[in-house]
C-alpha cells in the first residue's frame, strides 16, 4: 500500500465509526487552506530581507512581482492548487511526504530519522533490561489498544482539536527503498493485522507474537519470559549485521534490497520485520564515559547505534518505530518520519512513561507460549559485499557527526513567561544570537510548526531570522546601545517570531505554499518557474540552522542531524526551570562546531537573563 492511499483509508475507517467520539472530533477539524498568493509572495520577500544585499533583493523582487502579476504564471498555479484542495484529503501533505522524505536519497541514519533519548532507568544489567523492556512493550500495546478502539483522547492546541488520523499508521508500517524514490507499506488492519513485534539482539532478529490466541495482549510476565528465551537464543555475536544495510544511501540500499529478496528465506524475514507492529532493539552495554558526556553518548546510541562495532547492527532504520533499551539503563526511540513527525510520537511516549509507573496487576495465564521465531538470512557473496560497504559508509557517517547534548540549568520556560514573552520565541532569539556570535552573520533557519489543526496536516517551517531578529542580534553586543533599547529590541524580535509561529499554525506559512506552487507547475508539465531557480530561493532554502522544540513533560532529549553539510541541528526541550539541548554538526565542515555553538547558546541565554533581570 503506497502512503498516498493511506489517509483516504483512515478517513473511511473513521467514517464507518461516525458515532464514536473521536470521529466527532475528526469532522470538526477543517481542511488545510491554500493561502492567498499575494500574501505568500509578500511574506517571502520579507523573509529574504535579512539574508540578501539590497541589489540582489531588488532583482528577486522584480522576479516575484512578475510571477505574481495578474494573469501571470503564479495565478494559474494558484488556481490549480485551489482545485487540488477541493478534491483531496490535504492539498500538500502527500506531496510533502513524497518530496521531503520518499524522494530523498540520503541515508535515513543521521540525515533523516530523529532519535529521542529518555532519562536513564535504574538498572545496569541484562536482567533489569528485560524487565523494563517487557513493561515498555506492554505500554505500547496498551496505547495501540486505545488507538484501535478510537479511545485516544483528542488533543487540542489553543482550544482547537487536532487531527488524530496519523496514529493508526504508526504500527505495522515500514519504509521500503526504491531506485528513484521509496514508498511506505502499512499492514495494519483493524482486526486481522499483524500480531507480532520484531526483537533484535546481537544483530539477530526474532518474531515475537505479543497476543494470546484469544486476542488479548501478553502480560508483562509473559513478555518477559519470551524475551528471556530470545536472549538464550542470541548469544553469538559473530552474525552478519543485516540491519546495517538499511543505513545506506537509499539507491544503494534499494539495489541490495532487490538482491536480498531474490532468496525466499530472506524475503520472508524482511517481510516479517516490515509487518511487525514495531521493533525492540536490545543493545549491549557501551563503554562508560564521564557523566558530562553521558547524555551526548546516549543520544548518539539511540540515533545510530554507535557504529558497526557497537549496536548499529541492532537497527532496521526503515522501520517506523524502533524502541531501544540498553543493558546500562539507557533507552529511547528512533523513528522514521514518512508516517508521522514528532507530536504523535511524543503522545505515544508520554503514554508509555505513564504506563511504566503502574504496577503489574494481571497474572500471567498458565498457557504455554510458542517459542519466538528466529529470522534467518541467506548471505551470498553479493550480499556479504553489500554489508561490508554499508559498514564502511555508516562508520564514516557516524565519525563525521558531532553531537553535543547539555542541560541548561540556570532557568527554564518560566523566566520568559514572567516577562510576558513566548518561551519558544525567547529560546529562538538566544539561538540566533549565538549563531551570529559564532559566524558573524544570520542564515536561513527553520523551526517546525505542526499543522495538525487541519485534516491530514503535517508540518510547516517557521522562518528565522526576521528583520526584527537581525536588528536585535546586531545591537546586543554593541556597547553604544542602551540596556533599555536592547530589551525593546528583544521584545520586538520575540513578538515577530511569535507572529510567524501563529501564522504557520493557522496554515499561513510560506514554505509549503511555495513548494506546492513549484510542484503544481511540474504536475501540469510546465518548466519550473524562474522564481524557484533564482539564487535567492536556493539561499533561502539552504537551512544552515534546523531547530526543533520538543515540548514534553519528561526530561527527554531529541536529536537529529543537520539538513545541510555546513549546518547545525538544534533541538530543545524546555522545562519549567531548565532546558535540554542537543546540537549536531558535521566534523568535515571546518566552519561549524557543535561544542562551540553549545557553549555560545549557554552564554547567550545567561546574557538574556541578565538583560531581563539586571540584578541577577
Amino acid at each position: 500500500m503506497i502512503l498516498k492511499k493511506v489517509p483516504s483509508r483512515a478517513f473511511a475507517v473513521l467514517l464507518a465509526r461516525a458515532f464514536s467520539k473521536q470521529a466527532h472530533h475528526f469532522f470538526s477539524v477543517p481542511p488545510q487552506p491554500v493561502p492567498p498568493l499575494s500574501q505568500t509572495l509578500q511574506r517571502y520577500l520579507q523573509a529574504l530581507e535579512p539574508l540578501l544585499p539590497p541589489d540582489e533583493l531588488d532583482h528577486t523582487r522584480r522576479m516575484v512581482q512578475k510571477f505574481g502579476s495578474r494573469g501571470g504564471l503564479g495565478e494559474t498555479l494558484q488556481k490549480g492548487l485551489e482545485k487540488r484542495a477541493r478534491h483531496s484529503h490535504n492539498w500538500i501533505s502527500d506531496w510533502w511526504v513524497q518530496w521531503a522524505y520518499l524522494e530523498s536519497r540520503q541515508p535515513l541514519a543521521v540525515h533523516s530519522n530523529p532519535a529521542i533519548s529518555l532519562p536513564r532507568r535504574d538498572f545496569s544489567d541484562w536482567r533489569g533490561q528485560l524487565v523494563f523492556a517487557s513493561k515498555l512493550i506492554a505500554g505500547v500495546l496498551d496505547f495501540k489498544a486505545k488507538v484501535d478502539r478510537c479511545d485516544l483522547p483528542v488533543e487540542y492546541i489553543r482550544g482547537k482539536p487536532l487531527c488524530m488520523d496519523l496514529f493508526p499508521h504508526l504500527f505495522s508500517s515500514c519504509r521500503v527503498p526504491g531506485p528513484n524514490h521509496d514508498h511506505v507499506v502499512h499492514y495494519g488492519r483493524p482486526r486481522r493485522g499483524p500480531s507480532h513485534i520484531t526483537v533484535v539482539r546481537n544483530y539477530q532478529f526474532f518474531q515475537l507474537e505479543v497476543y494470546n490466541s484469544d486476542g488479548t495482549p501478553l502480560t508483562e510476565s509473559q513478555i518477559h519470559h519470551q524475551l528471556c528465551r530470545i536472549r538464550s537464543q542470541s548469544w553469538k555475536t559473530d552474525k552478519e549485521p543485516m540491519g546495517i544495510l538499511t543505513s545506506e544511501h537509499r539507491h544503494t540500499w534499494g539495489e541490495a534490497y532487490n538482491r536480498l529478496l531474490r532468496d525466499k528465506i530472506n524475503k520472508e524475514s524482511v517481510r516479517l520485520i516490515e509487518k511487525g507492529l514495531f521493533t525492540l532493539c536490545l543493545d549491549s552495554p557501551v563503554m562508560r564515559i564521564s557523566d558530562e558526556k553521558y547524555s551526548s553518548r546516549m543520544a548518539a546510541q539511540i540515533l545510530h547505534g554507535g557504529g558497526t562495532y557497537s549496536n548499529s547492527g541492532n537497527r532496521w532504520f526503515d522501520k517506523t518505530l524502533q524502541f531501544v533499551v540498553g543493558e546500562d539503563g539507557s533507552w529511547g526511540l528512533l523513528y522514521e518520519q514518512a508516517i508521522a513527525e514528532g507530536p504523535p510520537i511524543s503522545t505515544l511516549l508520554d503514554h508509555v512513561l505513564e504506563y511504566c509507573k503502574r504496577p503489574e496487576r494481571v497474572r500471567a495465564p498458565l498457557i504455554p507460549l510458542p517459542m519466538p521465531k528466529k529470522l534467518y538470512f541467506y548471505i551470498d557473496p553479493e550480499i556479504k559485499w553489500d554489508i561490508e560497504m554499508a559498514k564502511q559508509s555508516l562508520d564514516i557517517l557516524i565519525n563525521d557527526l558531532d553531537i553535543n547534548c547539555f542541560n541548561f540549568q540556570r532557568f527554564g520556560k518560566e523566566l520568559p513567561k514572567q516577562h510576558n514573552l513566548s518561551p519558544n520565541s525567547f529560546i529562538q532569539a538566544a539561538i540566533q544570537l549565538a549563531y551570529y556570535r559564532v559566524h558573524g552573520e544570520v542564515c536561513a533557519s527553520c523551526d517546525i510548526a505542526s499543522l495538525r489543526m487541519f485534516r491530514g496536516g503535517r508540518t510547516e517551517y517557521i522562518r528565522s531570522p526576521t528583520n526584527q531578529m537581525l536588528k536585535f542580534v546586531q545591537a546586543f553586543d554593541n556597547p553604544a546601545v542602551s540596556e533599555e533599547a536592547k530589551r525593546e529590541l528583544l521584545r520586538e524580535a520575540v513578538e515577530a517570531y511569535s507572529l510567524l509561529t501563529e501564522q504557520a499554525l493557522q496554515g499561513e506559512g510560506i514554505d509549503r505554499h511555495l513548494l506546492g506552487l513549484k510542484l503544481q507547475a511540474i504536475e501540469e508539465g510546465l518548466s519550473v518557474p524562474r522564481v524557484f531557480m533564482d539564487t535567492a530561493y536556493g539561499l533561502a532554502t539552504h537551512w544552515k540552522l534546523r531547530t526543533g522544540q520538543v515540548p514534553s513533560g519528561t526530561d527527554s532529549v531529541m536529536c537529529f542531524g543537520p539538513l545541510v553539510p555546513d549546518g547545525y541541528a538544534v533541538c530543545y526541550n524546555p522545562q519549567p526551570d531548565h532546558v535540554h539541548f542537543s546540537i549536531t554538526a558535521f566534523n568535515c565542515c571546518e566552519e561549524t562546531n557543535a561544542e562551540k555553538l553549545a557553549l555560545t547558546i549557554e552564554s547567550a541565554l545567561c546574557d538574556l537573563q541578565g538583560l531581563l533581570q539586571p540584578t541577577v
